[in-house]
């Protein structure tokens, strides 16, 4: 799970757990390291829909480690400090790796600047992504539960991974459509360091009687990435241009009101 979700939620502990079962976060938690790294494997040689998947399969495991952590109620400082380094490489280093591998040879055709700048704007979203995880870890404490403060790496991760997803299976080539894979990656990589105040869903109470609903992300996740790629960027991108566009609304609404 990211840092982002690792206050999520409210479930009783388990009482006296055995010693094997402090490892089991950590095992959900490497799952989401093993995701990012097949990733990148996968796009340096060349299969971008397995890159894509493998992103989608990392947040699965990202959603499930956490709340492992609490039902067995092993939460530690090694836990949350071992699930920041491995999103780090899920969703900020595997996407930037993505993106440039499937764009940067294609780009390079077209000049030094061009092969500059799929360089730069790759490189710009592992550094907001860094950036972004460092700031939330920072004010996690303090923090409105209800909201995250940026785009969520998991969820910028799977924006940009599954854009490139969709441009590879349809083969789109030519200047515009390199130029603009590269665009959406520094807007994502800029929305995750923005102030925008995304939903996060926190508040939902899924405890209680029924705690195993968690399960159901086993089962969301496999229909996740059985969706085709334009159906996923169409999810992910919508999520990500949400909360500018409500800003933008209500700036519009309060000047109107005030001109009235």
């Amino acid at each position: 799970m990211s840092a982002e979700n690792y206050e999520t939620g409210d479930v009783p502990p388990a009482k006296n757990p055995a010693r094997g079962v402090y490892w089991l976060p950590n095992v959900f938690t490497t799952g989401t390291l093993f995701g990012g790294f097949y990733a990148i494997v996968a796009a340096i040689n060349g299969d971008f829909g397995r890159a894509g998947i493998a992103i989608f399969v990392a947040m699965l495991f990202d959603g499930l480690d956490g709340r492992v952590a609490r039902w067995t109620n092993t939460q530690s400082d090694f836990g949350k400090e071992y699930d920041s380094l491995c999103d780090m490489v899920a969703f900020g280093v595997a996407p930037a790796i993505v993106a440039y591998q499937w764009g940067i040879e294609r780009i390079a055709d077209y000049g030094k600047f061009w092969t500059r700048f799929g360089w730069l704007a790759a490189f710009f979203y592992a550094v907001a992504a860094a950036l972004r995880l460092a700031r939330f870890n920072a004010r996690a404490a303090s923090a409105d539960k209800r909201y995250f403060e940026g785009l969520p790496s998991p969820s910028a991760a799977a924006a940009v991974a599954s854009f490139v997803w969709l441009v590879s299976e349809f083969e789109l080539t030519g200047l515009p459509a390199l130029v603009l894979a590269f665009g959406i990656t520094i807007v994502i990589g800029a929305l995750m360091v923005s102030k925008f105040s995304y939903w996060s869903g926190k508040e939902l109470n899924l405890r209680g009687k029924i705690p195993w609903v968690y399960m159901a992300l086993i089962p969301l996740g496999y229909v996740i990435v059985s969706l085709a790629p334009e159906s996923l960027f169409a999810l992910f991108g919508t999520y990500a241009l949400s909360a500018p566009l409500f800003w933008l609304y209500r700036k519009v609404v309060k000047k109107k009101r005030v001109a009235e």
